[in-house]
């Protein structure tokens, strides 16, 4: 399971020299998790409206290059196995110029709503990543 999105960087994000904050990457890859899972039909408000929570259980981060004020990147992120009781995203970042800024990985629970407590991927959610899992 795959999906691209493009953000123009925002001056906001960015330091005195024009430099994309590292935190921002963060970010990023919520916007990019986010819009996959919209774009394949389960966006993640109704995960949330059926009662089950994504907290997020671990980030990580591998910078490559600098994103700058005025790049148009690329967010890349994938999902390449059906989750049970976490959900792994992976992401790679790129500029407009296709050069490789930042690798992630985004690990996510299920819990449910009400209790807190941990609970089982939605089949409805694992339905749609094991159908386009070779994407």
């Amino acid at each position: 399971m795959r999906a691209e999105l493009e953000l123009a960087v925002r001056y906001y994000e960015t330091d005195q020299m024009g430099i994309v904050h590292h935190s921002n990457y963060v970010r990023y890859f919520e916007c990019g998790r986010s819009d996959m899972m919209k774009k394949y039909g389960l966006p993640i408000e109704v995960i949330e409206k059926e009662g089950v929570m994504l907290p997020i259980v671990s980030v990580e981060a591998r910078y490559k290059m600098p994103a700058k004020m005025g790049d148009v990147i690329r967010i890349v992120s994938k999902i390449n196995k059906v989750p049970m009781a976490k959900l792994e995203v992976l992401s790679e970042i790129y500029n407009q110029d296709g050069v490789l800024l930042c690798t992630g990985k985004v690990v996510l629970g299920f819990i449910d709503a009400v209790t807190r407590h941990p609970v089982r991927c939605p089949q409805n959610l694992a339905d749609i990543i094991s159908a386009h899992i070779d994407e």
